[in-house]
């Protein structure tokens, strides 16, 4: 059962899916505020974030989707997307993934990276919020920070074994929100400073993948291989190859004075 943020005309608004949604209208709606500023905005670029919403939304089903398949005795397609979960690395790549193939079919030629950043920072800030109030807390900690949970918020949250322990836990979806709430702030001062265009995206993406691939050791998420859970292998394909490029186009960056 997931966890009712409140009841509409008697049904009920699933609490992470109404702050998911809420982080996807602010993102577009950054999107667009920034296409305008730049006056990039026109048909084409729309079709570019339709491709990325479709694309993302499928890979953060997809990517998670073993899980149902192979711990569900009768697994069927609408099972799996109403109850496979979701990815967030998974959702970046497909959007990626989908901003490549739209640009290509509908022929739109300049980065787009930089007019996603700013949404997609402020977006996985209040989507973050959702995971936080609906899914495993952390790992048990003695900082003074730590949340302990009471009994009947704990009994809500599931595929959490230790919000029931009654120790304090890692906030760690909170240390993710100060993440993207920070970088939100940084790319706004330093949008349009930073040259090729679309460096600040993969700044972001590269900065992104380290801060998560450490903050999945308090996460509590279950390991895949050895201690490294399956979003840190994941991150261990993607970041090497994301750091080889920031690493190939050093020469080409150039940062403009404030």
């Amino acid at each position: 059962m997931k966890p009712i943020l409140w009841q509409v005309a008697g049904f009920g608004i699933p609490t992470h899916d109404f702050f998911v949604g809420l982080g996807v209208t602010a993102a577009v709606a950054i999107f667009i505020w920034e296409a305008r500023r730049r006056s990039r905005l026109n048909e084409k670029l729309v079709w570019v974030v339709f491709g990325a919403l479709i694309t993302g939304g499928l890979f953060a089903r997809l990517s998670t989707g073993w899980k149902y398949w192979s711990g569900t005795e009768d697994p069927t397609l609408p099972g799996l997307w109403m109850q496979g979960g979701r990815s967030v690395l998974g959702g970046l790549a497909g959007a990626y993934l989908g901003v490549l193939i739209t640009k290509r079919l509908v022929g739109y030629q300049s980065s787009t990276g930089d007019l996603f950043v700013p949404g997609l920072a402020l977006g996985m800030a209040i989507g973050r919020i959702g995971c936080f109030l609906t899914e495993q807390i952390g790992t048990p900690t003695s900082l003074p920070w730590g949340i302990t949970l009471a009994p009947d918020v704990a009994a809500q949250m599931p595929y959490c074994p230790s919000c029931a322990l009654g120790v304090p836990l890692h906030p760690s979806f909170i240390y993710e929100i100060l993440f993207h709430a920070v970088a939100f702030v940084v790319v706004l001062a330093w949008r349009g400073r930073v040259q090729p265009e679309g460096s600040l995206f993969k700044f972001y993406l590269l900065s992104y993948g380290i801060f998560r691939f450490l903050i999945e050791f308090v996460r509590g998420n279950p390991p895949m291989a050895g201690p490294f859970s399956g979003s840190q292998l994941f991150l261990l394909v993607t970041l090497p190859l994301l750091a080889w490029w920031m690493l190939r186009s050093r020469h080409s960056l150039t940062v403009a004075p404030a």
